[in-house]
């Protein structure tokens, strides 16, 4: 393979052009509200991956009826053509330009402070204050902007829907209004992102949930927190198996740990000083501080210490199924793909400083070659790095820094592959490779995230026996392959359009009887496919056969095998497909043969 070349992008999202007509677009839309509720309060509006939005506090809930007022304003705002002029101001001006909205207020106060900048992101010094106003609104704002209103297509803007959205997006603050819309350079664009996103909402992760009861989430529960059906189960069952298969074909031991752990742990691991954020308060036990488990590293490294190792032992490679719990605020919440407790297929590896190329290098072509078996052939890779601006936020030394990004690199550079830096993205104990995969709709999902550690060995003390017959520390590196069971399982959904592929379909072959008198037959069929390994059902249903066949066909099982007078005379089944295709008449063993094949080879039907 040829070497690796970084990724050289054009031009960045946030310097392009259609960025600059999405923030306009907000603004314009700002503007359509605040004239049709005058006493509105606007909070922030900023361009987003294919659109924008923008947050208000409104006397009433907003309608269809609504935005299609709201667009229709807009045009008219867009046709007058005016300019937008930036104006750089104190913060007591800025005040006073503000002083009925409350919401600019706090974001003013907080670039006084350095605390936050006027889309509610941390910033570490106060920035330049600036507003930019066009016809008769103004916005706190950074920029940038078109030159005026009319280098935005009327015809290429639409307000997709209304949402509720928590400033700040804290459950403990207002809930405020939140437009989304989209904006293009042309209406063919437009049309074609529309298209886009009706195949989307289509394969929606949340809706398919339901129609093939694969999951759910309880307020009595909790929020965030996934409840799997049987048939969200059984599939989940097939990903473990096939997980732990290659796992251990891979070198790699099987743990199991606790779910909380003593308040000590994630003090030495560094987790209550960088990540606490992200952690629930803690339990109190016989006087003592545990915390319930954001992360499963600290438990591997315990395990590791349990015993004094020899240089002979290593690579060891342990890896899990460790159900975690990060706090994430309601408002951030979104299915399977955002919650608030997850199962990370989570792997650590320890080895010496000469293994540490050969172990990331191998665990990078493991990860690649599990993805592709799930569907994924397409990938964009990401090297995080450390914000060269924040040193402070990053534990280690610098040298410590060079030699893990040089690590991380070579591995990608053997394989070819291309890549991205990406500055800021880093883990505060080391850099990382993070893998996204394309899905059906080209979509990128972050899925696997391979991490090299200086830090938790030398926190923990970690030593090994090495040939010298001193102590030595390993090198460490962190790797959940499908990131979380449940995010993993809500882009399966989406990419297959629940439509599985035979090897981790739920029910994998219907039997449809015609007739009651069909069920023996269809019965002795169903211990034949199950005893060869098959996930198999009969519809013993007073349905009509060709409500049958639709009812499987709506919960996307493969095969659909029907029974009649025939088949039994024939000694067969009438084979059908999903996608509606008949295929005949075929017995029923050639018809295991052949979906056998298609399990081992995880094709697509």
């Amino acid at each position: 393979m040829g070497k690796a070349k970084e990724k050289q992008e054009e031009v960045p999202y946030a310097e392009s052009h259609l960025y600059k007509i999405r923030h306009s677009a907000a603004h314009v839309m700002a503007q359509a509200v605040i004239e049709m509720f005058p006493n509105g309060k606007v909070a922030i509006g900023p361009p987003i991956e294919d659109g924008f939005y923008y947050d208000f506090e409104l006397p009433r809930a907003l309608t269809p009826d609504d935005l299609d007022k709201i667009e229709k304003r807009m045009r008219k705002i867009i046709k007058g053509k005016y300019a937008f002029e930036r104006q750089e101001l104190s913060a007591d001006k800025a005040r006073e330009v503000f002083a009925d909205q409350p919401y600019k207020i706090e974001l003013i106060e907080g670039l006084e402070s350095g605390g936050y900048d006027e889309y509610g992101e941390k910033i570490e010094e106060a920035p330049v204050i600036s507003i930019y106003k066009h016809d008769t609104f103004e916005d706190l704002c950074r920029g940038p902007h078109v030159e005026n209103t009319g280098e935005i297509n009327p015809s290429a803007v639409k307000l997709l829907n209304v949402a509720g959205a928590y400033w700040r997006g804290d459950e403990k603050n207002t809930m405020l209004q939140r437009i989304y819309g989209t904006a293009w350079e042309s209406v063919e664009e437009l049309e074609a992102y529309l298209e886009r996103l009706k195949e989307a909402q289509e394969r929606d992760h949340r809706t398919l949930g339901r129609e093939l009861d694969l999951f759910s989430f309880s307020q009595d529960v909790g929020p965030g927190l996934a409840l799997w059906h049987p048939n969200g189960g059984r599939i989940r069952a097939q990903i473990e198996e096939y997980w732990s298969q290659r796992h251990r074909e891979g070198g790699y031991e099987r743990v199991y740990t606790p779910h909380i752990g003593k308040a000590n742990l994630w003090q030495t691991s560094g987790h209550l000083n960088w990540y606490k954020d992200g952690m629930y308060a803690p339990l109190t036990i016989e006087e003592q501080e545990y915390y319930i488990k954001p992360m499963n590293c600290p438990f591997h490294i315990a395990i590791f210490k349990s015993q004094m190792h020899s240089y002979r032992d290593l690579p060891m490679r342990f890896a899990e199924f460790g159900t975690v719990y990060r706090y994430e605020r309601s408002g951030t919440l979104h299915g399977l793909m955002r919650v608030r407790g997850f199962t990370q297929d989570d792997a650590h590896l320890f080895c010496t400083l000469e293994q540490m190329p050969e172990e990331i290098l191998g665990v990078l072509e493991f990860s690649l070659s599990i993805l592709r078996d799930f569907g994924f052939q397409e990938f964009d890779i990401e090297l995080s790095v450390r914000d060269p601006k924040n040193p402070g936020k990053y534990a280690g030394q610098d040298s410590d820094w060079k030699m893990a990004e040089a690590a991380l690199i070579s591995a990608i550079e053997k394989l070819g592959l291309s890549y991205r830096r990406v500055e800021g993205e880093a883990v505060f104990y080391g850099p990382k490779i993070d893998i996204k995969v394309h899905d059906a709709l080209n979509r990128t999902w972050q899925i696997t995230t391979i991490q090299f550690d200086f830090w938790l060995p030398e926190a923990f003390e970690m030593e090994f026996v090495g040939q010298d017959g001193e102590p030595h520390q390993p090198y460490m590196v962190h790797r959940a392959l499908l990131g979380s069971m449940e995010r993993f399982f809500g882009v399966l959904i989406e990419h297959y359009k629940g439509a599985f592929p035979v090897w981790l379909a739920p029910v994998q072959a219907e039997l449809i009887p015609i007739a009651d008198r069909h069920f023996d037959y269809a019965y002795d069929a169903l211990a034949k496919l199950k005893a060869a390994g098959l996930r198999a059902e009969v519809d013993d249903s007073g349905d009509r056969m060709g409500n049958k066949i639709r009812k499987a066909q709506g919960q996307k099982v493969p095969y659909m095998l029907v029974i009649g007078d025939r088949e039994i005379e024939e000694g067969a089944v009438s084979l059908r497909l999903r996608s509606g295709e008949d295929l005949g008449a075929t017995s029923v063993d050639d018809f295991i043969a052949m979906a056998q094949e298609a399990v081992k080879s995880k094709a697509q039907v």
